[in-house]
């Protein structure tokens, strides 16, 4: 199976949701929501791929030969790629009827492992969600990312039960799921956060503590102030709020604010290719965090496709590695990017 099969054998799968494009940038889907669209105008997921594109990379092949290290290690564990599958949820409301929650990441749980990364997964109004998800980590050496949902502090509580029986090497709260609509209003209730209310989550996690939905400077430092050790670069793929800005836009001043406290800074939001990884590197991130392709991959070739895809954007990261100079992830500087 090519790539290219794993796509058309998608599109297939998820009409009409998703139309599984040779490049996901939000435009065919603009605001289709229930569907991969984005919030409002729906120009959000097309902003956020589109800053990535106008970054470029600075070529310099003279340097000693030899081939990269695309290796990342965080939080006790190494991997393959600075690289990790997003999570996501109702996939039968936003994908169509081929899987559920649970057989997605029965799916893309192993063969993240295999592959040499992990993959976050995602969270839900039924319990059995999160049950699923964990078990599918804990019967890989807890090799993945529960991502909960901001609900009250009661129930948040009850779903690190379930956390902590997955061995998970990180936990993470996608904040910004404050925003969903389809959350809005439901029982449990989901919500914005305090600081304190961070911080007694990341005292329940007991792990490190990622808070993804963050596109301030303020809400980097409130992160920070509340223990998280990473935070993730992200509005939802535009999904929670019209007219944000790309991710990639406000990457540098949130980079330049955490310099020096330790906290690592993952970023999403547009992210396609190796070369995209490249430039998130460049301009500070730790690693990335991928959505869309993913889904493609499952629904188009199962683990096949999610091998495939990987070592896609693991060649592509390597060759960009290859051709600006740099050996090893460390090795990615600012000065590798031309940015207008």
């Amino acid at each position: 199976m090519t790539y290219s099969e794993v796509l058309a054998n998608a599109r297939q799968a998820m009409s009409p949701n998703c139309k599984a494009c040779p490049v996901c940038n939000g435009r065919a889907c603009t605001n289709h929501v229930p569907g991969p669209g984005a919030k409002g105008v729906g120009d959000n997921a097309i902003r956020n791929f589109d800053a990535w594109q106008h970054i470029r990379v600075n070529m310099d092949t003279i340097h000693d030969s030899g081939d990269p290290d695309t290796c990342l290690t965080i939080f006790g564990r190494t991997f393959d790629l600075p690289v990790f599958a997003a999570p996501i949820g109702a996939m039968k409301l936003h994908y169509g009827d081929l899987y559920d929650d649970a057989a997605y990441n029965d799916i893309l749980v192993p063969a993240c492992r295999d592959a040499g990364i992990a993959a976050f997964t995602g969270d839900g109004l039924n319990a059995d969600v999160m049950k699923s998800a964990c078990g599918a980590i804990a019967a890989r050496d807890g090799m993945g990312v529960p991502t909960v949902k901001p609900w009250n502090q009661e129930t948040v509580r009850a779903k690190m039960e379930l956390v902590h029986a997955s061995h998970c090497f990180a936990v993470a709260m996608d904040v910004d799921g404050a925003g969903l609509p389809f959350l809005k209003g439901m029982n449990p209730p989901a919500g914005s956060k305090t600081v304190a209310q961070l911080a007694e989550i990341a005292r329940m996690a007991g792990k490190p503590f990622i808070v993804k939905g963050i596109m301030t400077v303020k809400g980097a430092l409130k992160a920070q102030q509340a223990g998280a050790a990473a935070i993730v670069v992200s509005n939802h793929g535009g999904r929670v709020l019209d007219q944000c800005p790309a991710t990639a836009e406000v990457l540098p001043g949130i980079v330049e604010a955490l310099k020096g406290s330790g906290v690592k800074i993952l970023v999403d939001g547009g992210l396609r290719s190796g070369v995209d990884v490249f430039k998130a590197l460049a301009m500070g991130a730790d690693a990335v965090i991928i959505a869309r392709p993913f889904v493609c991959a499952v629904y188009g070739g199962g683990e096949e496709g999610v091998k495939l895809y990987i070592d896609k954007i693991g060649g592509e990261l390597e060759d960009a590695m290859t051709m600006c100079g740099a050996k090893s992830l460390k090795d990615i500087t600012p000065d590798m990017i031309f940015v207008r």
